[in-house]
């Protein structure tokens, strides 16, 4: 019983791991967004925008609005991944708690 306890607690330890890089990655992409919306916000002159390996001119209103609606879906990827990370972190506290009091 014990070693299955272990095992289950060592799995959702991972999928903490896991949740914990996913946001963080996310986070930037968030970051980025924010950082280029600022900039386009500030900036009278004409943006660019890479596409494969050169820069073409864009359209800005279309680009904000597209930026817009990345920051919005990774706030959301985000929020989600935060619930998930809550819920793992209590069952594994749980199950932590579990061991202990097993061992005495």
């Amino acid at each position: 019983m014990d070693q299955e306890k272990i095992q289950e607690l060592q799995v959702l330890e991972r999928n903490l791991q896991n949740f914990s890089m996913q946001r963080q990655a996310f986070q930037m992409e968030l970051n980025e967004a924010e950082n280029a919306l600022n900039e386009i916000k500030n900036s009278s002159s004409d943006i660019y925008k890479m596409t494969g390996t050169i820069m073409i001119k864009a359209d800005k209103e279309k680009t904000v609005k597209e930026l817009e609606e990345k920051k919005k879906l990774l706030e959301m990827r985000i929020s989600s991944i935060e619930k998930q990370e809550s819920l793992v972190s209590s069952n594994a506290e749980k199950i932590r708690k579990e061991i202990e009091k097993d061992k005495k």
